[in-house]
Protein backbone atom coordinates (compact mmCIF):
# COMPACT_ATOMS: atom_id res chain seq x y z
CA UNK A 1 0.00 0.00 0.00
CA UNK A 2 2.76 2.46 0.88
CA UNK A 3 4.54 1.68 -2.39
CA UNK A 4 1.42 2.62 -4.32
CA UNK A 5 1.06 5.91 -2.40
CA UNK A 6 4.74 6.70 -2.95
CA UNK A 7 4.42 5.99 -6.67
CA UNK A 8 1.34 8.22 -6.96
CA UNK A 9 3.08 11.03 -5.06
CA UNK A 10 6.21 10.82 -7.20
CA UNK A 11 4.09 10.81 -10.35
CA UNK A 12 2.23 13.95 -9.23
CA UNK A 13 5.46 15.74 -8.26
CA UNK A 14 7.07 14.73 -11.56
CA UNK A 15 4.13 16.01 -13.56
CA UNK A 16 4.15 19.32 -11.63
CA UNK A 17 7.89 19.72 -12.27
CA UNK A 18 7.44 18.94 -15.97
CA UNK A 19 4.61 21.50 -16.23
CA UNK A 20 6.70 24.16 -14.44
CA UNK A 21 9.62 23.64 -16.82
CA UNK A 22 7.22 23.65 -19.78
CA UNK A 23 5.71 26.97 -18.64
CA UNK A 24 9.17 28.49 -18.23
CA UNK A 25 10.33 27.44 -21.69
CA UNK A 26 7.01 27.85 -23.56
CA UNK A 27 4.93 30.53 -21.79
CA UNK A 28 2.33 30.65 -24.58
CA UNK A 29 -0.13 27.96 -25.66
CA UNK A 30 -2.77 27.75 -28.37
CA UNK A 31 -6.01 29.67 -27.96
CA UNK A 32 -8.66 27.45 -26.38
CA UNK A 33 -11.63 28.81 -28.26
CA UNK A 34 -13.21 26.05 -30.33
CA UNK A 35 -13.35 27.83 -33.71
CA UNK A 36 -10.23 30.00 -33.33
CA UNK A 37 -7.64 29.23 -35.97
CA UNK A 38 -4.62 31.51 -35.95
CA UNK A 39 -6.45 34.32 -34.19
CA UNK A 40 -9.49 34.33 -36.46
CA UNK A 41 -12.89 32.94 -35.61
CA UNK A 42 -14.67 31.38 -38.56
CA UNK A 43 -18.41 31.10 -39.00
CA UNK A 44 -19.98 27.66 -38.73
CA UNK A 45 -22.07 28.13 -41.87
CA UNK A 46 -19.60 29.91 -44.14
CA UNK A 47 -15.84 29.37 -43.74
CA UNK A 48 -15.08 32.67 -45.48
CA UNK A 49 -16.71 34.86 -42.85
CA UNK A 50 -14.35 35.53 -39.97
CA UNK A 51 -13.41 38.06 -37.31
CA UNK A 52 -10.60 38.40 -34.81
CA UNK A 53 -10.89 36.26 -31.71
CA UNK A 54 -11.69 38.30 -28.61
CA UNK A 55 -10.16 35.77 -26.24
CA UNK A 56 -6.67 35.82 -27.76
CA UNK A 57 -6.99 39.30 -29.35
CA UNK A 58 -6.22 37.94 -32.80
CA UNK A 59 -2.86 36.35 -31.98
CA UNK A 60 -3.91 32.70 -31.71
CA UNK A 61 -1.87 32.40 -28.50
CA UNK A 62 -2.69 32.57 -24.79
CA UNK A 63 -0.58 32.76 -21.66
CA UNK A 64 -0.53 29.46 -19.77
CA UNK A 65 -2.05 29.29 -16.28
CA UNK A 66 1.25 28.18 -14.75
CA UNK A 67 3.01 31.21 -16.23
CA UNK A 68 0.33 33.52 -14.85
CA UNK A 69 0.77 31.94 -11.42
CA UNK A 70 4.56 32.35 -11.66
CA UNK A 71 4.26 36.02 -12.61
CA UNK A 72 1.77 36.64 -9.79
CA UNK A 73 4.02 35.02 -7.17
CA UNK A 74 7.02 36.91 -8.50
CA UNK A 75 5.20 40.25 -8.26
CA UNK A 76 4.02 39.43 -4.72
CA UNK A 77 7.59 38.63 -3.69
CA UNK A 78 8.86 41.89 -5.17
CA UNK A 79 6.11 43.85 -3.41
CA UNK A 80 6.96 42.20 -0.09
CA UNK A 81 10.68 42.95 -0.30
CA UNK A 82 10.38 46.73 -0.48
Amino acid sequence: MTTLVLLATLTAVGYAAFYAVNCAIFPFGRCRRSRCEGGRVYSRANRKVFRECRRCEGTGKRVRIGRRLYEYLRSEQKAGNR
